[in-house]
C-alpha cells in the first residue's frame, strides 16, 4: 500500500532545490544578523529555532504530499471555519491572545514562541476560494460572473476584516493579493475586473480626501497613528527622522555592502528587525549586490516554477490553488524587498523562506507543498 502511494508521487526537484537553497541562505543570514541584535537577544538561538521550524514544516509538507490535492476540497470548509474561529478568538481577546506592538495577532505557545493564525488562514483561504471557483464552473451555464464575484467576496471579506481589526494591514494586503490572483484566472469577464479596479481607485481617492479633510477622523477610524507614521517615514524618511529611522538605517546598511559585501563576520550598520522583516538588508550588507541578486533570482525561479505548474495542471482546482499561492508569494516578495529599499511603505510582512518566524515559515512550506502536490498529480497525454 505504501509503495503504491509513493510511486504516484512525482517530485518537482527544481522547486525543491530552490526551497533548499533559500533555506540555506536564511540560516546564514539569520546567523549573520544575530550579532547585530540588541544584547538581550544575543543569547537566543534563532538559527536553531529556524531549523526546527523548517524541519516541522517539511514534515507537514510531506504529509500534504501523500494525498491527492483534489481530496482537500472535501475539508476546505472545515479548515476555513477553523481559521475563522482562531481569528475571532483574537478579535474578542480570549485567554492566550497576545498583543504585540499594538496588534492582537498572536497566540502564545510557551517555549515554541508565538502562533499567528492569519498565516495559516492565507492557505485556508486559497483552498476555499479555489474550491468555490472550481465548483462554480462545474455547475455549468446556469451560473453568472456576478454570482461568482459575490461568492468570492463572501469568502474573502470575513477573514480580511478580522485581520484588519487586529490590526494587521500587511496580512490583509496579502489576502487581497491572493483574491486578486484567483480573480484574474477565474474566467470572469474583464469588464467586471475593470470595474473592480476602478472601484479600488475611487476607494483610495476617497480615503485620501478624508485624510486631508479630517485627519483626526481618519486616524481615529481608518488608520492608526503608528500606521500613518510608516507612510511619513517612507515618503520623507530624512524629514521625519524618528518615523524614518528604520528605513534610513536600512538604506545605509544596504549601500555599505557594495558589490561583494562586508563579509559575514564584519560589523555592520545597526537597524531594527534584521532577522525578520529586514533580512534582505542583511543579505545586501554582508553579501553585497551579488548576494542580493542571487536571492532575487531564486525568488524569480520559484515563482516561475509555480506558474509553470499552474499552467500545466489538468484540473481547474489545481490551477486556482497555484494562482493563490503565486499571488501570496509574489506580493510578499515584492512588498518586503520594496519596503526595505524604500520603494514601498514599511509593513509587517516577512520575506518568504528567509525571514525568521515559525508561523510564516510553515505557511510558506505548506503553500509550496500544495504546488508540488499539483505537479506530482499532473500528467501529459499525447492526444490531449
Amino acid at each position: 500500500m505504501k509503495k503504491e502511494i509513493f510511486s504516484k508521487i512525482r517530485i518537482d526537484f527544481g522547486l525543491l532545490m530552490i526551497v533548499i537553497l533559500l533555506a540555506s541562505v536564511s540560516c546564514i543570514a539569520i546567523a549573520t544578523a544575530q550579532k547585530e541584535l540588541p544584547s538581550y537577544l544575543q543569547s537566543v538561538g534563532f538559527v536553531k529555532k529556524q531549523i526546527f521550524w523548517y524541519v516541522a514544516g517539511a514534515i507537514i509538507a510531506s504529509l500534504i504530499m501523500i494525498f491527492d490535492f483534489d481530496q482537500y476540497r472535501k475539508i476546505c470548509w472545515y479548515l476555513y471555519g477553523f481559521g475563522m474561529v482562531l481569528l475571532i478568538g483574537l478579535a474578542v481577546h480570549i485567554p492566550g491572545a497576545l498583543t504585540i506592538k499594538g496588534a492582537t495577532a498572536w497566540y502564545g505557545m510557551g517555549g515554541l514562541g508565538n502562533f499567528q493564525p492569519s498565516e495559516l488562514m492565507k492557505i485556508f483561504l486559497i483552498l476555499t476560494l479555489g474550491h468555490v471557483v472550481a465548483k462554480h464552473h462545474e455547475e455549468g451555464a446556469n451560473t453568472s460572473d456576478l454570482r461568482l464575484l459575490g461568492k468570492i467576496f463572501a469568502v474573502a471579506l470575513p477573514p480580511t476584516i478580522l485581520v484588519l481589526k487586529e490590526p494587521d494591514l500587511g496580512q490583509a494586503l496579502v489576502m487581497t493579493a491572493i483574491v486578486t490572483a484567483i480573480l484574474l484566472v477565474s474566467g470572469i469577464d474583464w469588464r467586471y475586473l475593470l470595474g473592480l479596479a476602478l472601484a479600488a481607485v475611487i476607494f483610495i481617492a476617497i480615503l485620501a480626501y478624508i485624510y486631508f479633510a479630517d485627519t483626526a477622523f481618519f486616524t481615529a477610524h481608518i488608520l492608526k497613528s503608528y500606521q500613518l507614521d510608516r507612510f511619513y517615514g517612507w515618503l520623507a524618511p530624512y524629514k521625519y527622522k524618528t518615523q524614518g529611522y528604520q528605513l534610513t538605517q536600512a538604506l545605509l546598511a544596504a549601500g555599505s555592502g557594495g558589490v561583494n559585501g562586508i563579509s559575514a563576520h564584519g560589523q555592520g550598520v545597526y537597524f531594527p528587525e534584521p532577522h525578520t522583516d529586514f533580512i534582505f538588508i542583511v543579505v545586501c550588507e554582508h553579501f553585497g549586490f551579488i548576494g542580493a541578486t542571487l536571492v532575487i533570482s531564486l525568488f524569480f525561479l520559484l515563482i516561475y516554477r509555480m506558474i509553470h505548474t499552474g499552467i500545466e495542471s489538468n484540473e481547474q482546482f489545481g490551477t486556482y490553488i497555484c494562482a493563490g499561492v503565486i499571488g501570496m508569494f509574489t506580493f510578499q516578495v515584492f512588498e518586503n524587498i520594496g519596503m526595505t529599499i524604500g520603494l514601498m511603505p514599511i509593513t509587517g510582512i516577512t520575506l518568504p523562506f528567509l525571514s525568521y518566524g515559525g508561523s510564516s515559515l510553515v505557511s510558506y512550506l505548506i503553500g509550496a507543498a500544495f504546488v508540488m502536490n499539483i505537479y506530482s498529480r499532473t500528467r501529459s497525454y499525447m492526444f490531449e
